[in-house]
């Protein structure tokens, strides 16, 4: 069976290595470089989505924290567990008891694919191990563990098996358009017929469908999120409150610099995706907010950015859900969402789609 794959971001890479695993044919079309995109532009976190719990969706969660494991354990050299603290101060929004139940219930949901135990530090502790935390009303922290990668490296690790497998990589070659009888039309007008083609172009899968003329059921939120990599040691990975706000952000370590992350801003695929000034200076004034001493625009050393394609589902896209829909129209196949974590997930559920 010959199948094309239309993306070469994670999701795009897996899709295709779960096909050629099925003893397909497939060739993956990329418009850029691979990895190029939103993919390498994440937190940097295997995570199995935490503050998912709050939305419920706790069979992403329990997928994610499977997945998780798979990464670390398949690409060591690129992936390692990550303990993150989350402190409580008298004015935090969750309390103590909120934290335990949501952290037991990710310790429950994670099972055999645990990467350690959530635990309760006390406030002196707290000190100890983060001198630079703010200390005035602090109650305490609790710590979990989650995954910490080099998105791009891990990627093209990924991208490399899947090439090992069999398939076709072909970056720099984008496609203007599909149809529903497997056909697709490249941007120098080359037309290509196959047996199945994936629309898994991320934040574009979305306008492929729209310059095709197809219809779709599901519509994506476009929700770009920023980073700022910090000229700063930290001891130690922290997911924090917005004040005044139930929406978090980390500061972790990373390559021995501190980085910082994420906004949630919407946006179109008209603009630049890239770190506003004004997201700049938000996630500076986060950072000073918890620790001292402040840092300043001139300890940035880089700022990124990469674009969200959620499942269009709330007003807030703070509630927006990360889960991810699969659709079906003749041979062709579009995924709508997905996360970094889940894409070997879903390569598999792509690949149980197309085949007979």
């Amino acid at each position: 069976m010959r199948i094309a794959v239309i993306g070469g971001g994670i999701n795009g890479i897996m899709s295709a290595w779960s096909l050629a695993r099925h003893r397909c044919e497939v060739t993956l079309f990329e418009r850029g470089e691979i990895m190029g995109a939103t993919s390498s532009a994440s937190t940097k976190l295997l995570h199995g989505g935490v503050r998912y719990l709050e939305q419920a969706h706790f069979g992403l969660v329990r997928e994610s924290l499977r997945e998780r494991k798979w990464w670390i354990e398949q690409a060591p050299q690129l992936a390692h567990p990550l303990e993150i603290m989350v402190p409580i101060y008298a004015s935090s929004r969750r309390g103590r008891w909120v934290l335990r139940l949501g952290l037991a219930l990710y310790d429950l949901l994670s099972g055999q694919h645990t990467l350690g135990k959530t635990r309760w530090i006390e406030a002196t502790d707290v000190h100890r191990r983060l001198p630079g935390l703010k200390a005035a009303g602090l109650k305490g922290a609790y710590t979990f563990f989650d995954g910490q990668m080099d998105d791009r490296a891990l990627g093209l690790w990924a991208a490399d098996q899947a090439r090992a497998a069999g398939v076709d990589l072909r970056p720099n070659r984008a496609i203007r358009m599909v149809t529903a009888q497997g056909a697709l039309t490249a941007e120098d007008g080359e037309t290509q017929s196959f047996d199945r083609i994936v629309n898994v172009a991320g934040p574009w899968a979305g306008d492929l469908l729209t310059d095709s003329g197809i219809a779709s059921q599901y519509e994506l939120d476009l929700v770009r999120g920023s980073h700022l990599l910090v000229n700063r040691q930290m001891a130690q990975g922290v997911l924090l409150e917005v004040p005044g706000s139930t929406r978090v952000f980390f500061v972790l370590p990373y390559r021995g610099q501190t980085l910082i992350g994420t906004t949630e801003v919407r946006q179109t695929l008209d603009v630049p995706i890239e770190c506003s000034a004004e997201e700049r200076d938000n996630l500076i004034d986060l950072h000073n907010t918890y620790f001292d001493p402040n840092i300043t625009v001139g300890a940035v050393t880089k700022t990124f950015a990469g674009l969200r394609p959620l499942l269009r589902s709330h007003a807030n896209p703070t509630h927006a859900t990360r889960e991810y829909a699969l659709e079906r129209r003749d041979r062709l196949i579009t995924v709508f969402g997905g996360k970094w974590t889940t894409s070997r997930a879903l390569g598999d559920k792509v690949a149980d789609l197309a085949l007979p």
